[in-house]
């Protein structure tokens, strides 16, 4: 059911209107990972040079592979691009774009890849963390996206080289002055929950204020479960000096709740709804939203709200990083301070601009795109 009516929605987009020095004046943090995207798709059939079609679903790929089983076989594949990637970049370009000051510290590379300068140069500053950046084969199709990541060089990302980075104070600085502070990519850093309990001890036990602590974690089924509830008590320790929301999707919401004994998933907007209610409670935090293609669900102190995830977009140009634009409109929602429904409809809005132009939306592109869909 959509938490907003045609009217709502309309609302929404005039108050964004309304908005747009408030927002100029807004600061945000992000970090602390950084990847180097290389978009795939694999040929199902070549009739020329620029004759060829990709194969439409993961289905497809599955039963190619699965014949293949006992001899050798080949597929040809196109590498359509190489991206500036990571959560925090890709979330810290989608706030870039709505408008708000980001300042962000992540994994670029030393010397940081010609990828990451565009984002760079948009940012209000952008320091390196480590030596290594992150590298992610994202092969999509139509029903989805199968990545594979390479991140054993990630290993150096350990508290002692945070540290470093956070000696001349202006991480913390950075942090104060903040409405919004965005940390990702829990899953593919080894050691990611001592370098989180860190800054909680270093950083953010020093800031002034409660300002909010957006968390997504990416899919945490490689790792661990004794790594998993280790990490659920630093989520919890979060609290203590920021108002915490944790981002999640679908997989990320069932392999959760399976550690927080809460059994399988289930389908449709109350079972979303339950989810996200039922871990906020286990961790003790302000917020947990569940993201995806369909729904989005939130819960909070005030209760729960599940809405529609914006008109559906049968060819997307480009799925992945939508969560992270998602995120981005959902944390503007939240330095913003709108009500629960109003956040999931603009984050809704601009993961929306996102899969149809393959980049982050401008604050009037996502005001158009919910006065097109308060009409629908």
């Amino acid at each position: 059911m959509p938490t907003l009516s045609q009217d709502g929605l309309a609302a929404l987009a005039a108050t964004l209107r309304t908005q747009r020095q408030r927002i100029a004046s807004l600061r945000a943090v992000a970090g602390l990972d950084g990847f180097i995207d290389e978009m795939i798709s694999v040929v199902g059939e070549r009739r020329g040079l620029a004759d060829w079609t990709a194969l439409g679903s993961m289905a497809d790929l599955g039963r190619i592979m699965s014949a293949a089983a006992g001899h050798n076989s080949l597929r040809e594949i196109v590498v359509r691009s190489q991206d500036a990637g990571g959560c925090a970049v890709n979330l810290g370009d989608g706030l870039i774009q709505l408008g708000v000051g980001l300042d962000f510290l992540g994994t670029l590379g030393a010397p940081r890849h010609p990828a990451f300068a565009p984002f760079a140069a948009t940012c209000r500053s952008c320091s390196v963390l480590g030596t290594s950046y992150g590298r992610t084969l994202a092969f999509e199709f139509e029903d989805g996206k199968f990545m594979f990541s390479a991140v054993s060089q990630l290993s150096e990302i350990q508290p002692q080289v945070v540290r470093g980075s956070l000696a001349d104070g202006s991480f913390l600085a950075n942090c104060r002055a903040a409405t919004l502070i965005a940390l990702t990519n829990w899953t593919l850093y080894p050691h990611m929950t001592a370098c989180w309990r860190l800054l909680q001890r270093e950083v953010f036990a020093n800031l002034d204020g409660r300002p909010w602590m957006l968390l997504d974690l990416v899919d945490p089924s490689s790792r661990a479960d004794a790594d998993i509830r280790q990490l659920f008590e630093t989520i919890t320790l979060f609290e203590r000096h920021c108002r915490t929301v944790l981002g999640l999707n679908l997989n990320e919401a069932a392999v959760l709740g399976r550690l927080l004994g809460m059994g399988e998933l289930g389908s449709g907007a109350q079972a979303l709804c339950a989810r996200a209610a039922a871990i906020r409670k286990a961790l003790g935090i302000s917020q947990v939203v569940i993201h995806n293609a369909r729904l989005n669900a939130v819960a909070d102190a005030q209760g729960e709200l599940v809405g529609e995830a914006g008109p559906f977009c049968q060819a997307p140009r480009k799925t992945t990083g939508a969560g992270d634009r998602f995120n981005a409109g959902y944390g503007l929602g939240l330095m913003l301070e709108l009500p629960a429904a109003e956040r999931l409809a603009l984050g809704s809005a601009a993961s929306g601009v996102f899969i149809r132009n393959a980049r982050s939306a401008t604050l009037d592109e996502v005001i158009a795109f919910i006065d097109d869909w308060a009409r629908r």
